[in-house]
């Protein structure tokens, strides 16, 4: 009788320690991720609950700033950036997501570099994907200001940027930062697909990028920026998803 109740006094001794040791990675796992969300092959392919926020017949967009007329032109399906530095964001705000975003960089060869066809999708108007005539740029040269970068924090994983005049697309899967009241417990996280290629996966964002808004826990709406240059936008739809 004394053997059979070591043998189970050591087989629960085992069992409790297994799951001590199991319970971290049970955690990990727990937590919200951006990736493994979108599949590789449909990337562009719209789901029924989308919601178009620039298509073929009109677009939802709205100047960022209130009792200002904006300079933005929306024509056969195309959103035009504004000449100027005013910038457009949605009517709604949103925490977790997927956008589909199509853009065409112009060229204009007598601005400085860093600000040739250059724009940028800001989330929740704090993290920013660049936008920028990037192609041709060498690995040695690319810097966390070119195309595909989350703004002055990342360089992408490839520069997979087309040249000017060419359509060119991002995919983004977004987790928002985590709150519990004022207190951050979650950084934000993204997924990000150029042009079918993954750039970014899942990475986490410790703080707002560049000129982006200070996070908070409220939502926010997603930016698309006037930077001077007449980028152009079409086919962006929206998806919400809950990320937890």
């Amino acid at each position: 009788m004394t053997t059979h109740l070591s043998i189970a006094l050591i087989a629960g001794m085992l069992l409790v320690a297994a799951f001590v040791q199991a319970a971290p990675d049970a955690a990990e796992e727990a937590s919200g991720t951006s990736s493994g969300i979108l599949d590789p092959d449909n990337l562009g392919l719209k789901p029924e609950d989308a919601l178009d926020l620039v298509g073929a017949q009109e677009h939802l967009f709205i100047p960022e700033k209130q009792g200002i007329q904006s300079r933005w032109v929306f024509a056969d399906g195309v959103l035009t950036a504004s000449p100027s530095r005013d910038s457009v964001v949605t009517p709604e705000d949103y925490t977790d997501f997927r956008l589909h975003l199509e853009f065409n960089c112009n060229d204009n060869p007598g601005l400085n570099f860093g600000n040739n066809g250059n724009s940028g999708v800001y989330i929740q108007k704090r993290y920013e994907v660049q936008i920028h005539n990037s192609h041709g740029v060498s690995e040695e040269d690319l810097k966390n200001t070119y195309c595909g970068s989350l703004y002055k924090f990342k360089k992408p994983d490839a520069l997979v940027a087309r040249p000017a005049g060419q359509w060119q697309s991002y995919d983004i899967v977004f987790r928002a930062a985590r709150f519990d009241g004022d207190e951050k417990v979650e950084n934000a996280r993204i997924t990000v697909y150029h042009n079918g290629v993954r750039i970014h996966d899942d990475v986490e964002l410790p703080n707002k990028t560049g000129a982006g808004a200070a996070e908070g826990p409220e939502p926010g709406p997603i930016k698309l920026q006037g930077h001077g240059n007449p980028v152009r936008f079409r086919n962006v739809w929206v998806q919400r998803l809950e990320l937890d």
